[in-house]
């Protein structure tokens, strides 16, 4: 159980499910319109990829949402107290530091395949989650704002990286000058999302994907994963060199010995991890 400052209990933000290899979580406050501040969303979502990190069993994550929002961002009627407490900038900045910070730093490292499958507006915070994970599919009904200027703040969990890496700076750029909202095709056309589909087949699709991403080995999807993610801030050379690294282990694992066998012998692998 999660507590409050006041040691009351706090309604749980992710609900997980797990179908096999699969683990989907789900924000489950709508009635916040999934806000990432001002509840445990960031606690949960830190747990959750330190509970993923070591199940060596789970080989992608499916994230979305319950009602019609994936994600408001912060909850910016908690901001009021910003004006009412005077609180001193230093104590802000550790805030931050402490607290939404630490989602990025949780979800976009973690070495699992992660798709996000959105239903709704993702606002603010709400767009740079989705940036976070590696593949985003849309829901007809999906709309994308990185909206910090719009309220007088600037994106303070880290959607400045996030998002260029995603669209392009010149885009990303327009995006958080202007705070204007994307609708699901203007986000298809820009690479934001891979893909759009009917409201109502999201959730489907998004499995049906994870199924096929679950279907290859899990260690050397995390591996796959993590030269993705090394490849961004890394040089060519140093890719080279870790990616040798990882081949070495990955030629030795049994998985790679039943792939060959089975393509040899012409017939579907059955992998163990």
């Amino acid at each position: 159980m999660i507590l409050s400052k006041q040691n009351e209990p706090m309604t749980t933000f992710l609900k997980s499910t797990r179908e096999g290899s699969i683990l989907t979580l789900t924000m489950s406050q709508p009635e916040t319109r999934n806000a990432l501040t001002g509840n445990t969303a960031v606690e949960e979502f830190v747990q959750a990829c330190d509970a993923v990190r070591q199940d060596a069993s789970i080989r992608v994550v499916v994230l979305t949402a319950e009602g019609p929002v994936f994600s408001s961002g912060g909850n910016v009627k908690d901001m009021l107290r910003y004006q009412t407490e005077k609180l001193l900038p230093d104590t802000i900045r550790a805030e931050y530091r402490n607290g939404i910070q630490r989602l990025p730093k949780a979800l976009y490292n973690l070495d699992v395949p992660i798709i996000a499958a959105i239903n709704g507006p993702a606002i603010g915070a709400g767009l740079d989650l989705t940036c976070m994970c590696d593949i985003r599919i849309a829901s007809e009904k999906a709309t994308f704002a990185e909206s910090f200027v719009k309220v007088g703040i600037v994106p303070g969990d880290g959607g400045a990286w996030l998002l260029p890496r995603a669209v392009g700076m010149s885009k990303a750029s327009e995006m958080a000058f202007i705070g204007e909202a994307l609708n699901a095709e203007q986000a298809l056309a820009c690479g934001l999302v891979s893909r759009v589909v009917a409201h109502e087949a999201l959730l489907d699709e998004a499995m049906m994907l994870a199924r096929k991403i679950a279907a290859n080995p899990g260690s050397v999807l995390r591996m796959t994963k993590r030269l993705l993610r090394e490849g961004e801030r890394s040089s060519l050379e140093s890719l080279l060199e870790l990616s040798a690294g990882y081949q070495a282990i990955a030629h030795m694992t049994s998985d790679h010995h039943e792939a060959v066998n089975a393509f040899v012998e012409k017939r579907a692998p059955k992998f163990s991890t």
